[in-house]
């Protein structure tokens, strides 16, 4: 490389994904499966958060990977990284279905959402999952770019900068819709709190 280059830093899944994608290309069926079995659960769990749904999370994802496989001859090794090019589908699929159906007032919980239990009363367990839901909610009803922002960096796992290429905006973007979004979600916990 010469001097004054910049190559994104060398994580050990980025040659194996590109190499995978370029056998996706080719039509190799065992390479595509191999790329879901690795990324399939991300992709998963963040549909899932951004949803609230497992299984609208299964159909995005499906659908995230059958653009996968009718896109792998343009994939272009050494650019984005294969999990942020497959998490901005995701997140575009989530907006795209959020946007038809207008987000729902109720929606169902995922166990992982449970309180951990110290043995509460029914009454209290019901109390945490009424305040879960509430927050989940609140989640739901940010504004559609927060919501992916927040969602996106609610495993800790990605960087602003990985954020700002999954929503196609810049890292001070990121950190706007990130501090908009968690200023929402105070206010609106400390309302219910004064009530």
């Amino acid at each position: 490389m010469a001097s004054g280059e910049t190559a994104r830093p060398e994580r050990p899944e980025t040659g194996e994904d590109d190499a995978l994608m370029a056998r996706v290309a080719a039509g190799d069926q065992r390479a595509f499966s191999r790329l879901v079995a690795r990324h399939a659960p991300r992709a998963q769990a963040l549909a899932h958060r951004f949803t609230g749904s497992a299984t609208e999370a299964e159909d995005i994802v499906q659908e995230a990977f059958w653009r996968v496989w009718r896109s792998a001859a343009r994939w272009q090794p050494g650019g984005a990284l294969f999990s942020t090019w497959l998490h901005r589908i995701v997140v575009n699929l989530c907006v795209d279905r959020a946007r038809r159906q207008r987000i729902r007032n109720w929606l169902p919980f995922a166990d992982a959402f449970d309180p951990p239990s110290d043995e509460p009363g029914p009454e209290r367990s019901l109390a945490d999952r009424d305040e879960v839901a509430k927050v989940r909610a609140d989640i739901l009803s940010l504004p559609e770019r927060q919501r992916a922002a927040l969602l996106l960096s609610a495993d800790g796992e990605r960087s602003n900068a990985e954020i700002a290429t999954v929503l196609e905006t810049s890292e001070k973007a990121v950190e706007s819709m990130l501090v908009r979004a968690r200023r929402t979600l105070r206010a609106r916990l400390a309302t219910r709190e004064e009530n």
